[in-house]
């Protein structure tokens, strides 16, 4: 799914009402009566308070068009205007008069803090003060109810985007925005709903699709694509009969340091458990009796060196190597890091102590492998590209970033950020329960695992990070967040991958006596 940008879709809302000859004003009762649809199929006429809050644009005239809606299906309905200015959408003042028309209760033109109404806790809110056009934060009185609002403990549903937020652009003032519950977003998410800072004001949303063009949706280019199931299930390869090991791949994990080890054990289980045909572990020589045991399956290549990595050096030819998990920072493991970069061509996974060798030796940024992986902490993160203002200007920078060096970059978070150049994809699956030491140890050894089957770099990205997460929200649910650790999310790669065609569980009907 395509993620637009604010323009984009002020663009594709003119051209469908020019190329479909429908007007603005049947555009918007089309919106307004899928939001009313949605609320009246869990409210079935329950008669608790209903408070809209209306701007005075469009947003404002969705807000309307839902108000008539459920007051000419008899709810308690209580509708504000924000009177902040006489500047007002054409669609607005339509649907003020049509409201007008249809009860005795005429909206509220509120003008100043006097006017704010008593909000109790078992009442519903509607947001539709403002919409994605906004282009400053809200201002004079309107923070303060936009305040008023957030202090109640109503269940907030806003519509299209909270009041305050910017679809695509940095937040200005925190203070200044609905903290909605749910969110009814219209044809597509807005990227602010999966950055760190903005994506607090969306805890929930669902998506409602108003018929823009679906013409110009796919021809757009947007600013990123969400990868869900649906995307994930056209990357999957399937294992044929006659397959046998050496069809998928030999991964080669360069991993561990004294007291570190066990990073190398759950990047190679890791990879195993994604698919690769053979696992092959380079460590220092303190790790072999430990890998021989936790891993028997794999094949153990120690340095000459007790403690650390000294000289990457191995006799056989991987599909894919992964690197960095627990290797330390010596100066005689980054000479290794350089060898190896300057003389492999399998594809590569580059994590951890490897990224902040980088980070630290310019000499290696310069011999850094072409389409290799690197997945960063936001620690990481920052040594690598350096500070950013914004979570808008993290991404300009990871971009910059891939594009110079060529490589594909993650950023790491609820909904991690896979970059490509100019592309972002954001992952949807994964949950809290997953911020435990090993995870990213983990998800590198998912990431080898499918470089050696023979995915391209971008793709093993993107689908190493949906299956991590699925299998880490598959793990949350019998074990509960707290409870979960990294050999759970490996023990649940083979769930993760079940569950890409799995179809959902049918309700048993009741049992009527």
């Amino acid at each position: 799914m395509k993620i637009f940008s604010a323009k984009q879709l002020s663009e594709a809302d003119t051209l469908t009402t020019e190329k479909h000859n429908i007007s603005s004003l049947d555009l918007m009762e089309h919106a307004g009566s899928q939001v009313f649809n949605w609320l009246h199929q869990r409210l079935q006429g329950a008669k608790m308070p209903i408070h809209i809050f209306c701007g005075i644009g469009n947003n404002g005239g969705d807000g309307l068009v839902v108000g008539r809606l459920l007051i000419e299906k008899g709810y308690n309905v209580h509708i504000y205007i924000a009177n902040f200015t006489d500047k007002r959408s054409k669609c607005f003042l339509i649907n003020y008069d049509r409201i007008k028309e249809t009860t005795k209760d005429w909206p509220l033109l509120m003008t100043s803090e006097k006017e704010f109404p008593e909000i109790n806790d078992n009442d519903i809110i509607i947001d539709a003060l403002f919409g994605i056009g906004l282009n400053r934060p809200p201002e004079g009185w309107l923070k303060p109810l936009i305040q008023h609002i957030n202090k109640s403990h109503a269940f907030t549903l806003s519509i299209d985007i909270p009041s305050g937020l910017y679809a695509n652009q940095a937040l200005e003032d925190p203070e200044a925005v609905i903290k909605a519950n749910h969110t009814l977003t219209f044809q597509a998410p807005k990227l602010a709903y999966f950055l760190p800072e903005t994506g607090k004001f969306v805890p929930f949303f669902d998506i409602i699709d108003i018929n823009l063009d679906p013409e110009f949706l796919h021809k757009t280019d947007g600013l990123a694509q969400l990868i869900g199931k649906q995307q994930a299930q056209q990357f999957y390869r399937p294992r044929l009969a006659f397959d046998h090991k050496g069809t998928y791949g030999h991964s080669l994990i360069v991993a561990g340091s004294y007291g570190k080890i066990g990073a190398a054990v759950l990047s190679t289980k890791a990879a195993f458990r994604i698919g690769a045909g053979l696992v092959s572990v380079f460590t220092p020589e303190c790790g072999y009796n430990i890998l021989q045991t936790a891993v028997p399956e794999a094949m153990t290549i120690t340095d000459t060196e007790d403690d650390f990595i000294t000289n990457i050096d191995f006799d056989i030819k991987p599909s894919a190597i992964g690197i960095g998990m627990g290797i330390g920072k010596k100066q005689e493991t980054v000479s290794a890091l350089e060898t190896l970069f300057k003389k492999s061509e399998a594809p590569m996974v580059i994590d951890a102590d490897a990224l902040n060798c980088i980070s630290e030796n310019e000499k290696l940024l310069k011999v850094l492998p072409k389409h290799a992986i690197l997945t960063p902490h936001p620690g990481e993160l920052k040594r690598l590209i350096g500070e950013w203002s914004d979570d808008y200007d993290k991404l300009e920078k990871a971009k910059a970033f891939s594009k110079k060096h060529k490589v594909v970059l993650l950023i790491k978070g609820a909904h991690t950020v896979i970059v490509f150049e100019d592309k972002l994809y954001i992952n949807t699956t994964g949950n809290p329960g997953m911020a435990t030491a090993g995870s990213g140890d983990a998800l590198s050894g998912i990431l080898t695992g499918l470089l050696s089957q023979g995915y391209d770099a971008l793709l093993a990205a993107v689908f190493g990070v949906y299956l991590h997460g699925t299998a880490g929200s598959i793990a949350s649910q019998s074990k509960g967040y707290e409870a979960v650790m990294a050999t759970d999310i490996i023990e649940n790669l083979g769930n993760a991958y079940v569950s890409l065609f799995e179809k959902p569980k049918q309700q048993e009907p009741e049992n009527k006596q």
